[in-house]
């Protein structure tokens, strides 16, 4: 099978982590037979040095005629760098903004993985850590209050401010369907999480993501009041596996998730659009003050890779081969400095892609 692949390697650290993932990728096709075309791009700060713009039409195009991105971190500092002095239409982030837009990408995945050798990491009770974690917070990415009409206006001499959260049944099919075919790849249980005591728009979630639900007979569905959930991921974290939600609730809580696994340096992310396609990048951001150095963790974007396999791909084996080396590299004691703890053997950017691709 031939994957053509648009890489956006980005700003600081993201052309070193870019380029562990794709030599992980490249140990994945030659173990299973296939071939990986790499196409790069410019985004954020290195296109704006380029071009003037974070994100060119030309840029946009070549991303669309691939089955799928991958991308590493984007933006620069934001009190020294110039990008920042110019106007926010124009800053790195806007090149993000821009390409989901243009890709149509509504779903947003996040991957909260507590793994048995960082549980020292994770910030809640050991009786908690102890039984370990392995969600996934699918959050619709293009509705809700962040995209209703919104203003201020004056009454009777006070400012009031308005800002409408709106869904359409239909934005919210489209995301439940994302949901539960994902879930009909982990283990098989959606939790469905909205506010249906209070909003309407709650009330129409919960009704469509039912429907939706009858469609796939195997998976199991649960529903709960936001704020139970944000209470139940400290309390009982292992209960989850699909997380299902609007965008701002997915905001707040995807945040949430991805504290209590204490290490942001090992949280992928994916964000698809209606068919396969998906831009797959890490949580983290940028990290300028070591770009450079050798010591950037890349296992986020190694994952990511992972998932691209998993999602827009449907190579699951692929993506098992690649999950099960980082299990084996973090559980014979390899660690970058972001991770390191007592008894550990640290390694920088380089010779972690290298370790996780001897595992391949």
């Amino acid at each position: 099978m031939e994957l053509n692949i648009t890489c956006i390697p980005g700003d600081g650290i993201g052309p070193e982590i870019v380029a562990e993932a794709k030599k992980v990728l490249d140990a994945v096709a030659v173990r299973f037979g296939h071939t990986m075309k790499y196409t790069d791009i410019l985004m954020g700060g290195a296109s704006i040095d380029a071009y003037g713009v974070p994100l060119t039409d030309e840029a946009i195009e070549t991303a669309k005629s691939a089955d799928a991105v991958l991308m590493g971190s984007i933006g620069g500092n934001t009190t020294t760098s110039p990008w920042y002095k110019l106007p926010p239409n124009l800053r790195p982030e806007a090149g993000l903004l821009g390409i989901r837009k243009a890709l149509n990408l509504f779903a947003n995945l996040r991957p909260a993985v507590l793994y048995e050798e960082l549980a020292g990491a994770c910030p809640l009770k050991e009786e908690i850590s102890a039984a370990g974690f392995d969600m996934l917070i699918m959050r619709e990415l293009t509705g809700g209050l962040y995209f209703g009409e919104r203003k201020t206006v004056e009454e009777n001499g006070v400012l009031k401010a308005i800002d409408t959260l709106t869904y359409d049944e239909n934005e919210i099919r489209r995301i439940a369907i994302k949901g539960f075919d994902i879930a009909m790849k982990r283990r098989k249980k959606v939790t469905s999480v909205d506010k249906a005591n209070v909003l309407d728009s709650s009330r129409l979630w919960r009704k469509v993501v039912e429907e939706v639900a009858k469609d796939y007979p195997e998976v199991t569905l649960e529903h709960m009041l936001v704020d139970n959930c944000a209470m139940q991921l400290v309390k009982d974290p292992a209960q989850f596996d699909v997380i299902l939600t609007e965008n701002m609730f997915g905001d707040i809580l995807s945040d949430e998730a991805s504290m209590v696994t204490g290490s942001i340096g090992m949280l992928a992310s994916a964000s698809l659009n209606d068919s396969k396609f998906g831009l797959y990048e890490p949580s983290h951001g940028s990290a300028p003050d070591i770009a450079g150095k050798d010591i950037a963790n890349p296992i986020a974007t190694i994952l990511s890779a992972s998932m691209m396999l998993r999602y827009s791909f449907d190579l699951d084996k692929e993506a098992d081969a690649i999950d099960n080396a980082v299990k084996s590299v973090l559980k014979e004691g390899y660690r970058t400095v972001d991770i390191m703890s007592a008894g550990c053997t640290q390694v920088g950017c380089k010779q972690m892609g290298d370790l996780l691709t001897q595992r391949i």
